[in-house]
């Protein structure tokens, strides 16, 4: 009976090993990294809800000069103005991604363009320095949470 017991904890250990896996942050970054890549590409079908499906319901968005957006509905408002203008085009592309030990947070470092019309008529170029930090959900899929841009020049 002593050895059963014995036999069972050291069963019961092993399973607890087992079952706390080990996160390949670098596989999970370069996931979130194509993830984002898409979300980039996905703006020119100018599809509100597929661009909408990558933020979580409660995201942040940060932007210098403008108002806090919190939550989707203040972000899709944002996202349809800037698709009414013509002239808009957005891309970005990740630089770098860290994954938290535990996998369910990351961030990306991110270039981010915008190309609009000014009130000439004429394209200008911003170049804007981007975080995004992003959490796991009960699903498996990554939602970005939080979306910082800092603008690094302008080009007329």
């Amino acid at each position: 009976m002593k050895n059963t017991a014995i036999i069972l904890l050291l069963a019961a250990a092993a399973g607890c090993t087992t079952k706390a896996s080990t996160v390949d942050t670098k596989a999970e970054g370069e996931k979130l990294m194509q993830i984002s890549r898409d979300w980039s590409r996905s703006v020119a079908s100018h599809d509100v809800g597929k661009i909408l499906s990558y933020w979580a319901d409660d995201a942040v968005m940060i932007s210098a000069g403008d108002p806090t957006l919190k939550g989707k509905p203040a972000i899709r408002k944002m996202v349809e103005g800037s698709l009414k203008d013509t002239s808009f085009k957005i891309s970005w592309e990740p630089q770098s991604a860290e994954i938290a030990s535990g996998g369910d947070m990351g961030y990306l470092l991110e270039g981010t363009k915008i190309v609009a019309n000014d009130s000439t008529g004429k394209p200008v170029t911003h170049t804007y320095k981007g975080i995004t930090i992003w959490k796991k959900q009960a699903d498996g899929t990554w939602k970005n949470v939080v979306d910082i841009l800092s603008p690094e020049s302008s080009q007329k």
